[in-house]
């Protein structure tokens, strides 16, 4: 019964940082900016990372099953 809410979050934050990565990697491919106002080379570079650590943090949160 403990282990729900951490299988619900590893879960969800395993496809936040699957989805963020796919849609960087979509935009830089096209060439199109991630964030609008930014630089492209910036923002792809902090959507790479934020879509690293959420895919670690729901493999740390799976691990602690």
């Amino acid at each position: 019964m403990e282990s729900g809410p951490g299988i619900f979050a590893g879960v969800v934050f395993a496809l936040f940082g699957a989805g963020l990565l796919a849609w960087t990697a979509a935009c830089a491919r096209r060439r199109r900016p991630v964030a609008h106002g930014v630089s492209p080379i910036a923002s792809a570079a902090l959507a790479g990372m934020a879509g690293t650590a959420a895919l670690a943090l729901g493999a740390w949160c799976l691990t602690r099953v």
